[in-house]
């Protein structure tokens, strides 16, 4: 993991993965980014059966990307379940405060959600005259009039409203957060992993229709795995020495 500014803990198969950056009310800069990203291939490769995403301090879950130290390198959609890391294992987002921006595309691509009532959904992309992209896939995932008016109205969403359009599964009082989500991720812990894992993959792959972004952040996934890969270290290597490379498909 890197340093501190997201924490991975697990116990009794299931993950909590925790934005820990509340002095800058947990903003998506480039490291958390990462950080982020490295949770979930963490959790791919670990004996968990589902995780909780949450964060840090209470005010925010994220106020979206750090506009001091916006995510370049690796870009904001490198950390979304399914388009930087296919993650076949339940993911629970866990939102109290403020959930701004490319912070929603991350509650977004969970599977489930669980709100507290202090919790304030909003997309202000079109107000400021920025847009990533990534949020067009909610007009796959809500209602096209709700999707819609999140979008591209940046009205604020209170946990009831998001409730209520099928944002979130669950509010709960504030404090009582966590025991929501722990709710699903028990059932997700003593469930089938190959029928959850299957299960979405067909949704992923098969029922949702993506967003321009989403896409073109898929291709662009591999594409990146190809660059950063020891194959074509490899392949330079073996140009510049003329001779044969020896490539092993890492």
């Amino acid at each position: 993991m890197s340093g501190d500014l997201v924490t991975y803990d697990s116990k009794d198969g299931i993950a909590t993965i925790t934005i820990n950056r509340p002095d800058k009310l947990n903003a998506l800069s480039n490291d958390v980014v990462s950080a982020i990203r490295d949770a979930f291939l963490q959790l791919n490769d670990s004996d968990d059966r589902c995780a909780i995403l949450t964060s840090a301090g209470g005010k925010a879950f994220s106020v979206g990307a750090d506009l001091k130290d916006p995510p370049r390198d690796p870009e904001l959609w490198e950390c979304m379940p399914g388009v930087g890391v296919d993650v076949d294992k339940p993911l629970i987002a866990a939102v109290s405060g403020y959930c701004v921006g490319g912070a929603y595309c991350l509650v977004q691509f969970c599977d489930i959600a669980v709100a507290d009532e202090s919790a304030d959904f909003f997309y202000p992309e079109a107000q400021i005259g920025f847009c990533g992209g990534l949020i067009a896939g909610l007009a796959s995932r809500l209602p096209y009039k709700i999707a819609m008016e999140f979008m591209l109205t940046g009205k604020h969403f209170n946990a009831q409203r998001a409730y209520e359009t099928g944002m979130v599964n669950k509010v709960t009082p504030v404090g009582e957060l966590m025991d929501g989500a722990m709710e699903y991720a028990e059932i997700f812990r003593d469930s089938s992993p190959m029928v959850m894992g299957a299960l979405k993959r067909f949704v992923r792959n098969e029922v949702l229709t993506r967003g321009p972004s989403e896409q073109a952040g898929l291709a662009r996934r591999d594409l990146l795995a190809i660059s950063r890969s020891a194959d074509q270290q490899e392949g330079g290597k073996a140009f510049r020495e003329k001779r044969k490379p020896v490539f092993k498909g890492r």
